[in-house]
């Protein structure tokens, strides 16, 4: 629930600003804005179907409201074929307020204007927790135990304990910059036993990956402490507390890693077992202690601040000032561009099977923790802001990007798409995103039933 509260939340902020981008342009130019929606009020590709507001009102030639589907928004501007298909107004010779008597150009900055409201958003939402909460970076040289990696790593070759020396011949500076790097690398270079070993990388490695959902690929290998026990937890009461650091399961087997734990905890399954750990500087072994069907203690990790506060590991902090935060701000955004460019290739590259896990409502919710935590809650804010800015300029009708492409093959060419043209295109892309949209969240369908 949280997550779905923070994924519409999110969401009708991002639409407003999109939409207020188109809005804004429109009445620089002096073009009319007929609608302003927060949502649909129709079923969205479908627009004679189910057309209905919750909330209108006019106020000047503007009827600004909010839809029931909450899928996105739009502005219906006149003059323009739009997500409203109304052609009606087409027939009639052009009026000097509508869309179409605009030069090309205007035409342009009006259609982009949405795009470029969401990449300026982004740029401000990251400098903004920049500045109000700075930055925490893991330097590699930090991972002193090096990685843990789960069946799925060992599958692919890698072991716990390596150290990651290059990716893709590439020597990383920070843990936050390993997996984006590795899901396009072909090759990683580690360090085992003392000894340099490349690991070949497959190139459908993000298909694996989001087949094992509930594994991750590469972690921080650090001792395993408690961190807390999750909602009704097995071992909530049974002696285990918070900061304990594990060191042996029934006296004799090492269990001071969780990949270590992972290991061994398959053979006790839903068994009582002892763990011997240190607690403020002292050994202590606790009796009774429960290991679930599925070999888990059902306790969380430590986390990474609070291993940093004990002196495990030494996370990189960096304070902006508010002038400093600008720079540092539109950096994080155009490399986080980078970085969805890179994972939307790997999608449309059929060998690497990322198509097959493009997912819907459900996985975008996922980005959001389940807990209510501002912060991460702006930071994924922005990062589907750079999505949506990214996303509606692809050249398809129906998005930004078709009528930025229709109108720059007009001030190139000196003609103007016909209306029947415009229309069909329209029509077009609406039935591809309908298409796309049931596929993806179809997707998400699936997975839930697995």
């Amino acid at each position: 629930m949280i997550q779905a509260i923070q994924l519409l939340l999110s969401l009708s902020i991002l639409i407003l600003f999109h939409e207020g981008g188109h809005y804004i342009a429109a009445r620089i130019f002096k073009t009319r804005v007929e609608k302003f929606y927060l949502f649909f009020d129709f079923l969205f590709p479908l627009p004679g179907l189910l057309n209905f507001s919750l909330f209108k009102k006019k106020i000047g030639d503007t009827t600004y409201g909010l839809g029931w589907f909450p899928l996105g928004g739009y502005v219906q501007i006149a003059g323009m074929i739009d997500e409203s298909l109304d052609t009606e107004a087409m027939k009639k010779p052009a009026e000097p307020w509508e869309f179409r008597s605009k030069p090309a150009w205007q035409r342009l900055i009006i259609m982009l204007g949405g795009i470029i409201v969401n990449v300026l958003l982004a740029f401000l939402i990251y400098a903004m927790v920049l500045f109000a909460w700075g930055e925490d970076k893991l330097p590699m040289n930090q991972l002193k135990d090096g990685i843990a990696v789960d069946s799925l790593g060992q599958a692919l070759g890698f072991r716990s304990g390596d150290k990651i020396i290059s990716v893709e011949g590439e020597k990383l500076e920070y843990y936050n910059e390993l997996l984006p790097k590795v899901l396009s690398a072909k090759q990683v270079v580690v360090e085992r036993d003392g000894k340099l070993q490349t690991i070949p990388l497959p190139v459908d490695l993000i298909d694996k990956l989001a087949k094992n959902e509930r594994q991750s690929l590469i972690q921080i290998r650090a001792p395993f402490y408690i961190g807390g026990f999750a909602d009704q937890s097995i071992n909530a009461t049974t002696g285990l507390q918070k900061f304990d650091k594990l060191l042996f399961l029934n006296d004799s087997i090492p269990v001071n890693y969780q990949d270590e734990w992972r290991a061994v905890s398959k053979n006790y399954r839903s068994k009582t077992v002892s763990l011997t750990v240190e607690r403020k500087g002292k050994k202590e072994v606790l009796q009774n202690i429960k290991v679930s069907a599925d070999g888990n203690l059902e306790v969380a990790l430590l986390p990474l601040h609070e291993l940093d506060s004990l002196g495990i590991i030494k996370l990189q902090h960096t304070d902006y000032g508010f002038f400093a935060s600008f720079p540092a701000g539109v950096k994080k955004t155009f490399a986080t561009l980078n970085f969805y460019i890179d994972q939307f290739k790997l999608i449309l590259k059929p060998s690497t099977g990322g198509y097959k896990h493009v997912g819907g409502f459900g996985s975008m919710a996922k980005i959001f923790g389940s807990e209510w935590d501002w912060e991460d809650f702006w930071n994924r804010t922005a990062f589907i802001s750079i999505i949506l800015a990214f996303m509606n300029l692809l050249p398809i009708p129906a998005l930004d990007g078709g009528h930025v492409l229709f109108t720059l093959w007009e001030m190139i060419t000196r003609r103007a798409p016909s209306v029947k043209f415009l229309t069909y295109a329209q029509y077009v892309g609406m039935a591809f995103l309908l298409l796309l949209m049931i596929y993806a969240n179809g997707n998400d369908i699936v997975r839930a039933f697995k």
